[in-house]
């Protein structure tokens, strides 16, 4: 995590949103975040709940974050990008600069679970309740733009788009990890699966933890 915060960890401009970046082969910082990235805000939302956080740093860098995993999903459809990317140069001069943006080959959207995770490890850590609404639009984005009449759920070409084109395709995580997470983030009784008991795997099966 000291690597991480020193070398990955930065700010965007204007707003100074943080996010985790890449280091290419060149060991030129690129400022691009992968939906995938958001697991690691869980994992330190985690680390405070398990006594790993000394000083609370874990925990605030899980909630930013987390913010900037919601702020992948505020676009047309509301669901999330493969990838979003940052303007991190400071230009004073141009004040119609928005902090991030998305590519449109990274516009697509597998329904990925790993922002749901984050958001349900912080409202377990923390019982905000704006992580359950950041859950519930997700779900209601899914419902809207990814639901298949026939059946199912499909992964969409373009989330800047809302007249979407499906790709005719479900992934596997989508109903083992997307839908367990927004169910368990989302549902009244919070006491299903406490983390001091059980383990959630990397496809989120759970696993009973023994003294």
């Amino acid at each position: 995590m000291k690597s991480i915060k020193n070398h990955l960890y930065r700010q965007s401009q204007p707003s100074g949103l943080w996010f985790i970046g890449e280091i290419s082969e060149n060991r030129d910082f690129y400022p691009k975040m992968d939906h995938l990235v958001c697991f690691l805000s869980g994992s330190l939302a985690l680390s405070h709940l398990n006594g790993l956080d000394e000083n609370g740093e874990h925990l605030e860098m899980a909630k930013k974050i987390g913010q900037i995993c919601h702020k992948m999903y505020q676009n047309p459809t509301g669901l999330g990008p493969e990838i979003i990317h940052f303007n991190i140069e400071n230009r004073t001069e141009d004040v119609s600069r928005e902090d991030s943006y998305v590519k449109s080959l990274d516009s697509h959207s597998l329904l990925r679970p790993e922002a749901v995770e984050a958001w349900f490890y912080l409202y377990r850590v923390t019982k905000d309740p704006k992580y359950q609404e950041w859950g519930w639009s997700a779900f209601e984005a899914i419902e809207k733009y990814a639901k298949v009449e026939t059946g199912g759920y499909s992964s969409i070409d373009n989330v800047l788009r809302k007249k979407v084109r499906r790709r005719d395709k479900m992934e596997s995580f989508f109903p083992a990890e997307t839908l367990k997470y927004l169910y368990l983030l989302l549902t009244d009784d919070q006491e299903i699966l406490p983390l001091d008991r059980w383990v959630f795997n990397t496809e989120a099966h759970p696993l009973p933890v023994y003294n």
